[in-house]
């Protein structure tokens, strides 16, 4: 359900986090910038709420940055043995999976995938190699 920048009438299910719920933990992966999200008002209608995030948003933020690192750390020593393209480890350095670089470039999936391929790789186009 898409939500205006208004504040929208609800009638809350009992799951809905309140105003006064909105958590202010301070986490280091904001770097302390504010995010918005939708919270209940006094009235019972959804309103936007500043927060810091929460602890649980950081651990599950810092284990998803960890992976990509890690995913990087091995497509980096595939690339030098000459085992996939350099667009795989920019890729995950970028924080992205091969739906998401597809969708960016306007490629299929599958299309990305096989440009992983250092032979496939080798014949790209510059215009396709600048777009990556």
């Amino acid at each position: 359900m898409l939500v205006s920048m208004k504040t929208v009438a609800f009638q809350p299910s009992g799951a809905a986090m309140k105003l006064s719920e909105v958590p202010q933990d301070d986490i280091k992966t904001l770097d302390g910038v504010k995010k918005a999200l939708y919270a209940l008002d006094e009235q019972g209608r959804y309103t936007r709420a500043a927060t810091s995030g929460w602890e649980a948003e950081e651990t599950v933020l810092s284990q998803v940055i960890a992976d990509f690192a890690a995913k990087a750390a091995s497509a980096l020593q595939r690339v030098k043995s000459s085992e996939t393209s350099p667009i795989e480890y920019f890729m995950y350095k970028r924080w992205m999976d091969p739906l998401t670089l597809a969708q960016s470039m306007g490629l299929f999936r599958w299309q990305v995938r096989r440009h992983f391929n250092p032979s496939v790789f080798r014949k790209l186009d510059e215009r396709t190699l600048a777009e990556y």
